[in-house]
Protein backbone atom coordinates (compact mmCIF):
# COMPACT_ATOMS: atom_id res chain seq x y z
CA UNK A 1 0.00 0.00 0.00
CA UNK A 2 1.71 3.66 -0.50
CA UNK A 3 2.17 6.04 1.83
CA UNK A 4 -0.83 8.10 0.98
CA UNK A 5 -3.10 5.76 0.51
CA UNK A 6 -1.97 4.71 4.36
CA UNK A 7 -2.21 8.41 5.21
CA UNK A 8 -6.00 9.04 3.95
CA UNK A 9 -7.20 6.47 6.81
CA UNK A 10 -5.32 8.32 9.12
CA UNK A 11 -5.21 12.66 8.30
CA UNK A 12 -8.09 14.56 6.77
CA UNK A 13 -7.99 15.82 3.28
CA UNK A 14 -6.59 19.25 4.18
CA UNK A 15 -3.51 18.11 6.34
CA UNK A 16 -2.72 16.02 3.18
CA UNK A 17 -2.45 19.16 0.84
CA UNK A 18 -0.03 20.41 2.84
CA UNK A 19 2.35 17.74 2.82
CA UNK A 20 5.26 19.36 1.25
CA UNK A 21 6.18 15.49 -1.30
CA UNK A 22 5.07 12.94 -3.00
CA UNK A 23 8.26 11.43 -4.00
CA UNK A 24 7.94 9.06 -1.01
CA UNK A 25 6.80 7.72 2.40
CA UNK A 26 6.88 11.03 4.31
CA UNK A 27 9.85 12.99 4.87
CA UNK A 28 12.66 13.03 7.79
CA UNK A 29 14.77 15.69 9.93
CA UNK A 30 18.07 15.34 11.29
CA UNK A 31 20.12 17.28 13.41
CA UNK A 32 23.72 17.52 11.80
CA UNK A 33 27.26 17.72 13.65
CA UNK A 34 30.01 18.19 10.93
CA UNK A 35 33.50 18.50 12.58
CA UNK A 36 35.84 19.86 9.78
CA UNK A 37 39.48 21.48 9.06
CA UNK A 38 39.35 24.54 6.85
CA UNK A 39 42.18 25.62 4.38
CA UNK A 40 42.45 29.67 3.50
CA UNK A 41 39.16 30.48 5.58
CA UNK A 42 36.42 28.60 4.12
CA UNK A 43 33.29 28.84 4.57
CA UNK A 44 31.92 25.74 5.14
CA UNK A 45 27.79 27.05 5.88
CA UNK A 46 27.80 28.45 2.85
CA UNK A 47 28.29 25.59 0.93
CA UNK A 48 26.37 23.52 3.37
CA UNK A 49 23.02 25.57 2.29
CA UNK A 50 23.92 25.65 -1.02
CA UNK A 51 24.00 22.18 -1.53
CA UNK A 52 20.39 21.34 0.76
CA UNK A 53 18.63 24.29 -1.24
CA UNK A 54 20.32 22.53 -4.59
CA UNK A 55 18.64 19.06 -3.10
CA UNK A 56 15.15 20.85 -2.01
CA UNK A 57 15.95 20.41 1.54
CA UNK A 58 15.00 23.15 4.50
CA UNK A 59 16.39 23.64 7.69
CA UNK A 60 19.34 26.04 9.11
CA UNK A 61 22.85 25.53 9.34
CA UNK A 62 26.14 27.59 11.71
CA UNK A 63 29.64 27.61 12.34
CA UNK A 64 30.56 27.14 16.05
CA UNK A 65 33.35 28.26 17.81
CA UNK A 66 34.62 24.79 18.39
CA UNK A 67 35.02 24.88 14.46
CA UNK A 68 32.25 22.33 14.01
CA UNK A 69 29.33 22.81 11.75
CA UNK A 70 25.77 22.33 13.03
CA UNK A 71 22.63 22.23 11.42
CA UNK A 72 18.83 20.61 10.90
CA UNK A 73 17.74 19.24 7.88
CA UNK A 74 13.89 18.32 6.68
CA UNK A 75 12.83 17.09 3.42
CA UNK A 76 12.31 13.54 1.65
CA UNK A 77 13.87 11.40 3.14
CA UNK A 78 16.00 10.07 -0.26
CA UNK A 79 17.39 13.87 0.05
CA UNK A 80 18.10 14.10 3.48
CA UNK A 81 20.37 10.97 2.95
CA UNK A 82 22.06 12.45 -0.20
CA UNK A 83 23.11 15.51 1.69
CA UNK A 84 24.44 13.11 4.50
CA UNK A 85 26.33 11.46 2.33
CA UNK A 86 28.02 14.88 0.99
CA UNK A 87 28.42 16.11 4.53
CA UNK A 88 30.64 12.97 5.27
CA UNK A 89 32.37 12.52 2.12
CA UNK A 90 32.47 15.85 0.10
CA UNK A 91 31.75 19.04 2.01
CA UNK A 92 32.87 22.68 1.06
CA UNK A 93 35.97 22.48 -1.44
CA UNK A 94 39.46 22.96 0.53
CA UNK A 95 38.14 21.51 4.02
CA UNK A 96 38.73 18.02 5.44
CA UNK A 97 35.97 16.15 7.30
CA UNK A 98 37.09 14.76 10.23
CA UNK A 99 33.46 13.45 11.24
CA UNK A 100 29.41 14.31 10.80
CA UNK A 101 27.29 12.73 12.77
CA UNK A 102 23.38 12.56 12.43
CA UNK A 103 20.58 12.49 15.67
CA UNK A 104 17.26 13.04 16.49
CA UNK A 105 16.15 11.64 13.78
CA UNK A 106 12.61 11.29 13.09
CA UNK A 107 10.14 11.16 10.45
CA UNK A 108 8.20 14.29 9.67
CA UNK A 109 4.34 15.42 8.26
CA UNK A 110 5.20 19.16 7.79
CA UNK A 111 8.07 21.14 7.36
CA UNK A 112 9.33 23.46 9.98
CA UNK A 113 11.27 25.92 8.00
CA UNK A 114 10.62 27.75 4.68
CA UNK A 115 14.09 27.74 3.65
CA UNK A 116 17.44 26.84 4.24
CA UNK A 117 19.23 29.68 6.41
CA UNK A 118 22.53 30.33 7.72
CA UNK A 119 22.53 31.00 11.21
CA UNK A 120 24.75 33.73 13.05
Amino acid sequence: MKFLERCKECFSASTLREMPWTEEPGGLQSKVSQRVRHDLGTKQQHFFQAEGKKLGLVGWVQNTDQGTVQGRLQGPTSKVRHMQEWLETKGSPKSHIDRASFHNEKVIVKLDYADFQIVK
